[in-house]
């Protein structure tokens, strides 16, 4: 079973690809999904030990920790450090499922692949991307969101250009949904060594 990474800076457009993978058939594991999981499961009782008042009734209140932690690199390297194995442990088992069931690629949904030294997990590499003005005009567009904390979180992601650069394969998602899904499609047949990718829908 190939094990391809999915990544790419805020904004890219890493969602949308992760779904059109599901769309093609393709087992995909989303950190994001999987630390909502964990918060609200094995995570929580350990983040409230090292983050008094950060969980109610037993699940982890994401904005009361965000006031703990951002800003703080201190706080950020000891939250991260009771979250991330918690989340490789969740791929692992993920993974196993699936090369057990006979599948020929599983995806990892790695927001921060590159910056957390993901590379050895991974047997090839995609990374999502667009201008960076269409990528600050999504972010932007967020609930919450301001340009200051945009800045801040670009400057702990590597560069655009740098993760093209390692890149095996990169999607373009700064055209319509058709030409991503497209480009998908063509990495998966690549790596499946099918023609089409077969549907789930």
């Amino acid at each position: 079973m190939i094990v391809l990474g999915l990544t790419g800076s805020i904004g890219m457009g890493k969602s949308t690809a992760g779904k059109m993978f599901r769309e093609a058939g393709v087992p995909v594991h989303d950190s994001d999904e999987a630390v909502h999981r964990l918060y609200a499961g094995a995570a929580a009782p350990l983040v409230e030990a090292a983050f008094p008042g950060s969980t109610v009734d037993g699940v982890v209140d994401r904005v009361a920790l965000g006031r703990l932690v951002f800003g703080n690199p201190a706080a950020l390297k000891k939250l991260e450090a009771i979250v991330h194995p918690l989340v490789r442990a969740d791929a692992d088992a993920f993974l196993d499922r699936h090369r057990a069931a006979g599948a020929k690629l599983a995806v990892l949904d790695i927001p921060l692949l590159f910056e957390t030294g993901g590379r050895d997990r991974v047997d090839r590499i995609a990374v999502v991307s667009a201008p960076a003005e269409l990528q600050r005009e999504r972010v932007l567009a967020r609930p919450g969101m301001t340009a200051e904390r945009f800045e801040a979180i670009l400057a702990k992601q590597t560069p655009d250009a740098e993760k093209r650069r390692l890149a095996d394969y990169v999607i373009d998602t700064s055209k319509d949904f058709d030409a991503t899904r497209a480009r998908i499609h063509e990495i998966v047949a690549e790596l499946t060594g099918e023609k089409s990718p077969r549907s789930t829908a």
